[in-house]
């Protein structure tokens, strides 16, 4: 169960690849994975892209919004990967659809799409750390923030997360087999994956697949969005009593970390199965709950795809951009509001409230001079050129200020079909 291969067994039919399922777990799987997961995935991606869009904006430009980008980036690829194990095999079982995906072609990608389905897992798990990490300080520790919350030092943290999540899993690489087996009735050759000697052996299994799997995936991470997110939740109720004395960048910070805990609310919802389900694997491996499984697997994969929906409903900026940039006909082009899609509200930008004021200024009085420059020009040579918008200037932020958003799946959800 905390493996995408089946557990083999020393009666060869059951270790067969055409072992027949139960009627209802069947369409339980088709209607879970088939129909739910599959379709909760491509919109999930859909909006896993249009957020990068948004947060690569160059007034979206933040040390938060480069963690939230490579959060997306983590979350599309963990989407894809569990189509690809869970979604697209749930379909033949009860349709007799995709036949060739479910005997040839899954169980040749499964043995990779497996490892990097885990390493992704857990590069989610510790940029969602560093998320909360970075809001923890923007909110408890303001004036610590300039130094901390660098664009600089988020590139440095994305960058080992990746390198530590990828060496991590590398031993994933050799616990899968392929399986050969011959099919009448087709008349062809099918194949499925099967556990390799060293995912049977009881060793690799305590140490690598449980216990450390718990320690660094489930009690590291939990304990320490608990202990963020309730030094935050204390912040926040604090400055709400207060609210009338806050700036509005104090406001705005306020109003991140709020989503944030909603995010947490979200995240804790949806891993608190696969959470349980890791724990009976662990002490109670012989117990068999493929139905308990195939719901985790949907669990994880909506965990990975809300994030652009509690954007937009928590994030003031984040909607407001978005709205300008999809719904004026502006996808990647400018609005007409103000140069390169920003608008003359400084609540769009990321970089404090008086830096962005004192940049409007700067590009409204730059703009000024272009156009007089222009009407000499016009005066001189007797031809006129339409005047361009200002260059897009960047002061470095004094704080970070973006959504925090979190994805974070367990092992025990990657089981593979049965």
């Amino acid at each position: 169960m905390s493996n995408f291969q089946n557990e083999s067994s020393n009666d060869s039919s059951y270790d067969s690849c055409l072992n027949e399922e139960a009627e209802t777990l069947k369409l339980y799987r088709f209607i879970i994975n088939g129909l739910l997961l599959n379709i909760i995935g491509i919109l999930g991606i859909l909006g896993n892209i249009i957020s990068m869009i948004i947060l690569s904006r160059p007034q979206m430009r933040c040390s938060i919004n480069y963690l939230l980008i490579g959060l997306a980036r983590i979350d599309t690829v963990l989407i894809i990967t569990s189509i690809l194990l869970f979604g697209l095999p749930g379909i033949y079982p009860y349709s007799g659809l995709l036949f060739t995906y479910y005997y040839i072609v899954y169980p040749h990608i499964a043995p990779v799409v497996f490892p990097l389905a885990m390493v992704v897992q857990t590069a989610s798990v510790y940029l969602t750390l560093t998320v909360s990490l970075e809001r923890f300080v923007a909110v408890c520790h303001p004036l610590r923030a300039r130094s901390l919350c660098t664009y600089g030092r988020a590139r440095i943290y994305v960058i080992a997360i990746i390198v530590f999540s990828a060496m991590y899993n590398l031993p994933k690489l050799w616990e899968s087999t392929i399986k050969e087996e011959w099919f009448p009735e087709r008349n062809v050759t099918v194949y499925c994956p099967r556990p390799s000697a060293l995912r049977e052996n009881e060793l690799y299994i305590r140490i690598y697949i449980h216990w450390l799997y718990l320690i660094f995936l489930y009690l590291l991470p939990f304990l320490g969005l608990a202990i963020l997110n309730a030094a935050i939740y204390r912040q926040v109720r604090k400055a709400n009593k207060e609210r009338q004395r806050l700036s509005r960048l104090q406001k705005r910070e306020i109003g991140l970390a709020t989503m944030l805990l909603c995010v947490v609310a979200v995240f804790f919802v949806c891993n608190l199965l696969p959470l349980v389900l890791n724990i009976i694997d662990t002490y109670r491996p012989s117990w068999d709950m493929p139905i308990l499984v195939n719901t985790s697997n949907l669990l994880v994969t909506i965990n990975s795809s809300v994030n652009f929906i509690i954007y937009v409903i928590f994030g003031e900026k984040f909607k407001r951009l978005f709205l300008l940039l999809f719904c004026n006909n502006s996808l990647f082009g400018t609005g007409r509001e103000s140069p390169d899609g920003a608008t003359h509200d400084d609540s769009f930008m990321s970089n404090g409230d008086r830096q962005s004021l004192r940049l409007h200024r700067h590009n409204r009085n730059g703009m000024s001079t272009r156009m007089n420059g222009s009407e000499r020009d016009k005066k001189k040579g007797g031809r006129s050129r339409a005047s361009s918008p200002g260059p897009c200037v960047y002061y470095p932020a004094n704080r970070a200020s973006k959504e925090i958003t979190i994805a974070y799946t367990t092992q025990t959800s990657l089981s593979a079909p049965d």
